[in-house]
């Protein structure tokens, strides 16, 4: 079993930056790949970014060039540093793991946390 807490979500007008981070404890984090998503209201859970366990990235169209996915395996943490960010990045975010490579698809993550919620607007 790992659970997965995040946080470092708020409110930020557009433009501006928030890093947020996923706490893992349970299991060797650094056996998993990490996977960020998002769900806005009345929208299904999408892929913003995941990273292997050694450390390959992959990210979605909509967010390259303005969001960096990391982690740091002594500390247990994954993070999202996203910058520029705009009004239709506000959402909930959730970080996820599993066993294997990256990956994009909900349904090939076994972990979940229970999410923060990131808000652009002036």
């Amino acid at each position: 079993q790992v659970q997965l807490v995040e946080s470092g979500g708020g409110l930020v007008q557009p433009g501006g930056s928030l890093r947020l981070s996923c706490a893992a404890s349970g299991r060797t984090f650094s056996s998993y790949a990490m996977g960020w998503f998002r769900q806005a209201p009345g929208k299904e859970r999408e892929f913003v970014a995941a990273i292997s366990w050694s450390s390959t990235t992959y990210y979605a169209d909509s967010v390259k060039g303005r969001f960096t996915i990391s982690r740091d395996n002594a500390k247990n943490t994954g993070y999202l540093q996203m910058n520029k960010l705009k009004p239709e990045d506000t959402a909930v975010y959730y970080c996820a793991a599993r066993y294997g490579g990256v990956a994009s698809r909900t349904y090939e993550y076994d972990y979940w946390g229970q999410g923060t919620q990131v808000t652009a607007s002036s």
